[in-house]
């Protein structure tokens, strides 16, 4: 496990990302509300992506497309300040491409990326959209958050963390934080998968025991160092067995306000690319996710996650 970390209660500031669609405005207001939980400024940003596009854009479609998207960033700062009178919200336009803008603006401001999934109704509103995925998947450094849920869900009071192992401390103490802001309950969540071993050399039960008795290990050696480091904070561990890691997740996902999780990869690839449970939780969570990256030496403890 990592070395102790000091307890640092300011999660820094937020930047969400607008395109017009109505899950967008969604992810803004609830960019505010975290944003004035933390008594941190909020950034709009909106990217036309027409800087690559002089060469077979009309100067008129350029310029309309520049005209929406600031007057887009007015009407979604005049929402925002409509709810949040107090908030200082700064806005920035770009003609640059959407994912290394907010990639940009996170490392600038020390912050947290908003983004909202988007679909637009039906069996779409389950898929996030190419902007999205692209923003978490390319994450490195910074923690992203994807907005999912009802626009106005009810309060559940809890925070909750996917530990894997002993490397998910720094997820666990940013999902402390988290339920810190919100006088919120913590729980620790493991999922073991029972059929991960099917048709190996581990069959013995005495084997699947110890599989199990490590994730049962690992989650109370990162729950004890969340006590200690946030002795005021409730903190429930809870270990479960699943024959899908992302499904117990996803309805474990149902009673809370947060789910916070390592951002991990899938290894053996080129590019940023999620693991299996975190694209299926990105996809189908109940409540926001906020994937916090995990160093490139942390990715082989979870192969499929």
């Amino acid at each position: 496990m990592e070395g102790a970390a000091p307890h640092r209660s300011d999660l820094g500031s937020v930047v969400v990302g607008v395109d017009g669609s109505s899950t967008a405005l969604t992810a803004a207001l609830w960019a505010a509300a975290e944003a004035a939980r933390r008594n941190r400024t909020l950034h709009i940003f909106y990217a036309a992506d027409t800087a690559d596009g002089v060469f077979y854009l009309s100067a008129k479609i350029v310029e309309r497309v520049h005209v929406e998207g600031r007057d887009l960033l007015e009407v979604t700062a005049a929402a925002v300040s409509e709810r949040f009178p107090t908030l200082h919200v700064t806005t920035e336009y770009s003609r640059r491409d959407p994912v290394s803008g907010l990639h940009r603006l996170a490392a600038k401001y020390d912050g947290t990326t908003v983004v909202g999934h988007r679909g637009r109704g039906g069996f779409e509103s389950l898929l996030l959209g190419s902007v999205g995925l692209r923003v978490a998947a390319g994450a490195t450094t910074a923690p992203v958050i994807v907005v999912r849920g009802g626009e106005d869900p009810a309060e559940s009071g809890v925070v909750l963390a996917a530990v894997r192992d002993e490397y998910d401390l720094e997820c666990a103490r940013s999902a402390a934080r988290e339920a810190e802001l919100r006088k919120a309950t913590l729980r620790l969540l493991t999922v073991w998968n029972v059929l991960q071993y099917a048709g190996t050399v581990v069959t013995m039960l005495d084997d699947v025991n110890e599989f199990a008795g490590r994730h049962v290990r690992s989650l109370k050696s990162v729950a004890d160092r969340v006590h200690d480091e946030f002795p005021a904070l409730t903190v429930n561990a809870d270990a479960e067995k699943s024959v899908s890691v992302a499904s117990a997740l996803v309805e474990a996902s149902r009673h809370a306000d947060l789910l916070v999780m390592g951002g991990r990869r899938s290894p053996g690839y080129f590019g940023p690319t999620l693991g299996r449970t975190t694209h299926s939780l990105l996809h189908h969570s109940h409540c926001p996710v906020e994937l916090i990256p995990r160093h490139d030496d942390q990715q082989g403890s979870d192969a499929s996650a």
